[in-house]
């Protein structure tokens, strides 16, 4: 009986589990929100890198009768630029909101739905070395990944703060470059984790943990 109560939700695996709509409402805002996040920093190390504009600001002007110097063009070329970082700020505050939402969930989720417990529980199965021992052991390193993504957005949030309010906060230039460089070298990890994530997914749906994706959709109803 007490083996039943661990596994309960978890028979079948321990990746197909029920999720609260809260959760789920969740676990999608924050895939749209790094996602826009990500495409934002991606387009302004492109498309909108203001030294690769430069030549295409002068010409432009060019044709209107207008010549101007490389220090004009590419103080035109970062207004551009700093359109689309104000649109990565306003996400930022969006992924600090999610964070902290997601404590508060996690702080009201059922005892069974919490990340604790599910951890506990696996642990608990783990350990019984029986013949799903294996597939437990990854349940449980994913579970500590998840742990490290959770870390990873925590310093992305509070470096990218440190970034725009560093002047009220008193940061010298030298910290505020510091910053900088974290808060750059940690979206490197991030690009990874969604990387291994997404892959993990697919194999999954073309396993027979199948239904991960509709579980994040309709909450896996189990009896």
């Amino acid at each position: 009986m007490a083996q039943k109560n661990i596994s309960q939700g978890i028979e079948s695996s321990p990746f197909l589990q029920k999720h609260s709509v809260l959760i789920r409402i969740w676990h999608w805002a924050i895939f749209l929100v790094l996602s826009a996040s990500m495409i934002t920093v991606l387009i302004n190390s492109t498309l909108l890198n203001p030294r690769d504009n430069i030549e295409l600001v002068q010409n432009q002007l060019k044709e209107k009768g207008v010549a101007v110097t490389e220090d004009q063009a590419l103080a035109v070329s970062r207004k551009y630029e700093d359109k689309m970082w104000n649109v990565h700020i306003l996400l930022g505050y969006g992924l600090a909101f999610l964070l902290a939402s997601r404590v508060l969930i996690e702080l009201t989720q059922p005892g069974e739905e919490k990340i604790r417990t599910r951890i506990k529980n696996a642990m608990s199965l783990y350990k019984q070395n029986n013949g799903n021992k294996v597939e437990y052991r990854h349940y449980l390193n994913v579970k500590r990944m998840y742990m490290l993504f959770y870390l990873i957005l925590l310093l992305m949030v509070l470096t990218g703060l440190g970034l725009v309010f560093g002047r009220e906060l008193g940061f010298t230039r030298q910290l505020h470059n510091t910053v900088k460089t974290v808060h750059s070298l940690l979206q490197y990890f991030m690009y990874v984790f969604v990387l291994i994530h997404l892959s993990g997914v697919f194999i999954s749906e073309n396993s027979k943990d199948r239904g991960i994706v509709s579980g994040m959709i309709n909450g896996n109803s189990l009896s």
